[in-house]
């Protein structure tokens, strides 16, 4: 298997910059130092003109972005990108602990709440039912084809998440 391909897929699929320790374990190679080659040479393909994406650094790790001239038109191809952190984390809350009252996730997250809510449930990520004075909020089929898992499997990632911090 070409290790500077595997790097490049690797950093594309990714929802987050890599490290250069972790691009080591995925890609198999012994050393930091030739990571750092094969990510030099990425970014020098990378850096033509013609070319829609770039390969930066960040104090996180490396990742793969849309350059700026490119990144109006097709965000809209990508139709979560324009959820919030707050947003995010709402949704994380639901499908670990669903079914959830929407009373429990503004304790958790204040009044702010009931606009992510409102949000997640246009783009129909989670669907909601009255229960008493609030709502009874989980995740739809929508969200298992978005996230290309099932809520059991997402909820599985996120309590494995929780427990290693």
């Amino acid at each position: 298997m070409n290790p500077k391909a595997l790097l490049e897929a690797a950093l594309f699929v990714s929802d987050q910059p890599l490290s250069l320790e972790r691009l080591s374990k995925i890609v198999g190679v012994g050393s930091e130092e030739e990571i750092k080659n094969l990510i030099e040479q990425i970014k020098q393909e990378l850096v033509r003109e013609d070319r829609g994406v770039e390969l930066i650094e960040t104090p996180e790790g490396y990742e793969l972005r849309v350059k700026q001239p490119y990144r109006e038109k097709v965000a809209k191809l990508a139709p979560l990108s324009d959820l919030s952190d707050g947003m995010l984390r709402t949704l994380g809350i639901i499908a670990f602990k669903q079914p959830i009252k929407q009373s429990i996730i503004v304790r958790y997250q204040g009044n702010k709440t009931y606009g992510y809510v409102k949000t997640l449930e246009e783009k129909g990520l989670i669907k909601t039912e009255p229960y008493k004075r609030t709502k009874l909020i989980t995740t739809t089929p929508d969200f298992e084809r978005y996230f290309g898992k099932s809520k059991e499997e997402v909820k599985s990632m996120l309590g494995n998440e929780i427990k290693n911090k």
